[in-house]
């Protein structure tokens, strides 16, 4: 390519609000678990519309924590996509469970839920939609069915803040025990690396806050106090805190996530009408009444998935492939998955590419986008 600038699939927005408020954490007497860790928590609980947000060192460890205050646990099954990162299923495995894949809708990447309930036997306690892209999963229907079977469920949202199913807020917890956002740079906000769990029960905010810290807590003893500096360690734990310097960054990006997700939509909107008589090109549906927070922007074509990507990326279109099946990955072959299959998984991710998407995009990036993907189904074509 020629010296052209190359452009991302994702990159973070940071401005000055955000360096001084970073600035302003390390300047006070706590930058661990202080002031802007329970600001964050407050504000996050606010925005969403959930009683209590717990946070975390990343959205990794707060799935572990979401699963492990669900009681997931060894002998245990659960129930989630393989369309997403590996830490969805991962989390699940550090408790001792296994998961079961169900297959999704064939346009959206999502769980399809006529595909759960064949999975769920005596040993299943937990459905785990993802909310792929930042398109909502049909959280209904598959609250419905774990509501009929007795199981949690717990939303991985970590594509999906500002996302809107059924007038109601993901995140919101309105048809599910838990919902776990991520704030990796590349997401719609970020604290350089965290996540923090929604949910709406006392109990759970709790267990979640205990897992964190090592399972240690100061309040609520077993045992008599032996003075103020008493605490007791009530189960095995993690240090999975978020410090003070990445709240900071969080409480001043959460402010501006209304303009970030109009920025993507306004992203999305010029896409599709650049794409809509491509016939090499299919991008992502609409749904009534949900909101798309557009994390990603993934379509699907209809030529060489690998000589578009490179292509693309000789002209400085630096587009991703999100994901390749979590059990296709060799650890997952090599545990259980080696003769696994799930056919709409598998066309899905043959066809699938994402195409940059970030608040900071210029309309002259988009058009730049736009004119290299056009250009290069014509030559695939």
């Amino acid at each position: 390519m020629s010296g052209r600038e190359k452009i991302p699939y994702g990159r973070q927005w940071i401005d000055k609000d955000d360096i001084d408020s970073v600035i302003q954490s390390l300047k006070g007497d706590m930058i661990t678990g202080g002031p802007f860790v329970e600001l964050f928590e407050k504000e996050l609980a606010s925005r969403f519309d959930a009683d209590y947000a717990v946070v975390f060192n990343s959205g990794t460890s707060a799935l572990h924590a979401a699963y492990h205050a669900a009681w997931l646990d060894a002998g245990h099954t659960f129930i989630t996509s393989a369309m997403t990162f590996a830490a969805t299923v991962n989390a699940g495995l550090y408790l001792g469970a296994s998961p079961r894949f169900a297959d999704i809708e064939p346009d959206t990447g999502n769980i399809n839920p006529d595909n759960i309930e064949a999975l769920i036997d005596e040993t299943t306690t937990l459905i785990v939609p993802v909310h792929y892209a930042g398109q909502p999963a049909d959280m209904e229907r598959i609250a419905g069915i774990a509501s009929d079977k007795g199981l949690k469920v717990i939303e991985d949202a970590s594509h999906a803040p500002g996302a809107v199913y059924k007038d109601t807020k993901t995140g919101s917890c309105a048809y599910s025990d838990m919902t776990v956002f991520s704030f990796h740079p590349v997401k719609h906000f970020t604290t350089g690396e965290g996540g923090a769990v929604l949910t709406n029960d006392t109990d759970t905010a709790e267990r979640l806050c205990r897992f964190r810290n090592h399972g240690i807590t100061r309040t609520d003893f077993e045992k008599e106090s032996h003075g103020g500096w008493y605490m007791e360690m009530q189960e095995l734990g993690f240090n999975y805190r978020m410090c003070d310097i990445q709240a900071a960054l969080g409480v001043s990006q959460l402010k501006k996530l209304d303009m970030f997700i109009e920025k993507r939509r306004d992203i999305s909107i010029k896409y599709d009408e650049a794409f809509m008589e491509n016939q090499l090109i299919e991008t992502p549906p609409y749904r009534p009444r949900t909101m798309h927070s557009y994390h990603l922007y993934p379509v699907r074509v209809s030529v060489d998935r690998k000589e578009f990507y490179e292509r693309l990326h000789a002209e400085g279109i630096l587009a991703q492939v999100h994901y390749v099946p979590v059990y296709q990955h060799p650890f997952y072959r090599e545990n259980g998955f080696e003769d696994f299959s799930l056919p709409e998984t598998e066309e899905f991710y043959k066809k699938v590419i994402s195409l940059p998407m970030f608040p900071l995009m210029s309309e002259k990036e988009t058009d730049r986008v736009i004119d290299v993907v056009n250009k290069t189904l014509e030559e695939l074509g």
